[in-house]
């Protein structure tokens, strides 16, 4: 069978047009891939700059909680109790001596309750530390804190297991739990909170329950007063993480927190 000319010539274009094509195609793709390569690197060095400030953020407010506690232990204990000492030591009357040592054995008992607190305070400056150590240990210290106050019941379990170091994931996690201890205290009007970390090979679980007056969450997030709450919810999703809340109004209030372990 012969080919005529016209067919050749046809065959030749249709060729020439195929290894035209595919060298396009090919660097056509391999733009695409560089670029979806450069954009990938760019989101992934972002995230991790995202992750970093966020992470000193949390530090610094971890340290600023710690700061407004030392000033509130301050000035509503330790300058109370000083002050009283003052006032019973400035009340004592030589010319009652019955009453002198009671009031000396009463401004003794104040000097003591003061240093007591001195102590604690000690303790919570050096609190900070205690993040080092682990998850736990951090949050046990604070709930001891609070507990101190004999405003709430306060109930902890954990399994977790103590390590040298706290992981930087878990620092942020602890800045969470911070967030939501002071809105049950601050907005919450809670009796009982309770507190669970639950750790796996996989996973860290940190449950977070109160039986205060709870709130709506969809109505909070509409009138634009969620911001606390959307900030943890950044928070933990920057950490990998996943949160459900359960919101009871009048009943409680449930967090619970999974991160993956590392």
């Amino acid at each position: 069978m012969q080919v005529s000319s016209t067919d050749l010539i046809y065959l030749i274009g249709l060729t020439s047009i195929v290894f035209l094509i595919a060298p396009v195609s090919l660097l056509i793709y391999i733009n695409l891939y560089n670029r979806r390569k450069k954009r990938h690197k760019e989101e992934k060095e972002l995230l991790q700059k995202s992750f970093e400030n966020e992470l000193l953020k949390s530090q610094m407010e971890v340290q600023e909680q710690t700061m407004q506690n030392i000033a509130s232990n301050l000035h509503d204990n330790i300058g109370q109790l000083l002050s009283l000492t003052i006032v019973t030591l400035s009340s004592i009357n030589l010319d009652e001596p019955l009453r002198v040592a009671e009031k000396v054995e009463s401004a003794e008992q104040l000097a003591k309750r003061a240093i007591k607190e001195l102590r604690q305070l000690s303790r919570l400056i050096y609190g900070q530390e205690l993040m080092r150590t682990g998850l736990a240990s951090a949050v046990a210290f604070e709930l001891d804190y609070l507990k101190g106050a004999g405003l709430h019941t306060i109930n902890f379990n954990s399994n977790y297991v103590t390590k040298e170091q706290q992981s930087d994931n878990e620092i942020i996690l602890f800045r969470i739990f911070q967030e939501i201890l002071n809105n049950v205290v601050r907005h919450a009007y809670a009796t009982i909170i309770d507190v669970n970390i639950e750790q796996s090979a996989e996973q860290i679980r940190l449950g977070i329950k109160d039986n205060g007056k709870s709130f709506d969450i969809d109505e909070i997030l509409k009138e634009q007063r969620g911001m606390g709450l959307f900030n943890i919810r950044k928070r933990v999703s920057l950490i990998g993480g996943d949160i459900d809340i359960i919101a009871i109004p009048d009943v409680g209030t449930e967090f619970n927190i999974i991160v993956p372990y590392q």
